[in-house]
């Protein structure tokens, strides 16, 4: 798997903070539900090794992947839990390294031009937006794509099921990434018919947006 086809795999990326590995599979199961196949648990919490474990052995149609990855260390720690790709908030060049050398596709944050020209120099062509709303939103991606024709964006921070489609509408946009739908209540509360709920109409208003172009999910 590549990058790009991570990004293209599905048009929702959700982000997971959590705090109970427990939570792990019926989580993965509303996500399936809803339509979305990929998923980020962040190692912001102590679950979130465990969690990666977990829905990596369960829940196979699922593409599980770590966030806020930001030491080579912790390339080495969420493969070895089965992480299927590694995403971090900023770009690091021995992070990029590491995934490089165990074959797993790595997607770095950038949040200016002087970062995306590093990313270029590396070989990439698909990064993580971060914090997208903070950076401008989609106008600031529409302008940065300008000098940067061949780069994929996925937005990430701000990014809610109000102004996904708007990113989405972006043609350097295959994916958007976002923790509305796996808010913290929702887990902690056991909801997962909301889970599929708001995963369901993500993936809807999704495809709505991008028509045929999105691979289904």
């Amino acid at each position: 798997m590549s990058t790009q086809s991570l990004l293209t795999r599905s048009p929702i990326v959700p982000v997971v903070v959590i705090h109970d590995a427990a939570q792990a599979i019926p989580l993965g199961e509303a996500l399936l539900a809803g339509g979305i196949d990929v998923v980020e648990i962040t190692l912001r919490t102590a679950a979130g090794i465990e969690a990666i474990r977990v829905l990596a052995a369960a829940l196979p149609d699922l593409q599980v992947g770590a966030g806020s990855v930001l030491v080579p260390a912790q390339v080495d720690e969420v493969v070895d839990a089965g992480a299927q790709f590694a995403v971090s908030p900023g770009l690091s060049v021995p992070v990029l390294t590491r995934s490089q050398e165990l074959g797993v596709p790595a997607l770095p944050g950038v949040a200016t031009s002087s970062e995306l020209m590093t990313a270029v120099g590396l070989g990439l062509s698909e990064v993580k937006f971060f914090p997208a709303g903070l950076l401008g939103g989609p106008a600031a991606i529409r302008a940065l794509t300008a000098p940067f024709t061949q780069m994929s964006f996925m937005p990430s921070g701000g990014v809610n099921a109000d102004n996904m489609t708007d990113y989405l509408a972006i043609p350097a946009v295959p994916a958007v990434s976002g923790s509305w739908m796996v808010a913290e209540t929702l887990l902690a509360d056991g909801r997962w018919d909301e889970v599929t709920s708001r995963s369901a109409a993500a993936v809807t208003a999704a495809r709505q947006t991008r028509g045929s172009s999105l691979t289904s999910v």
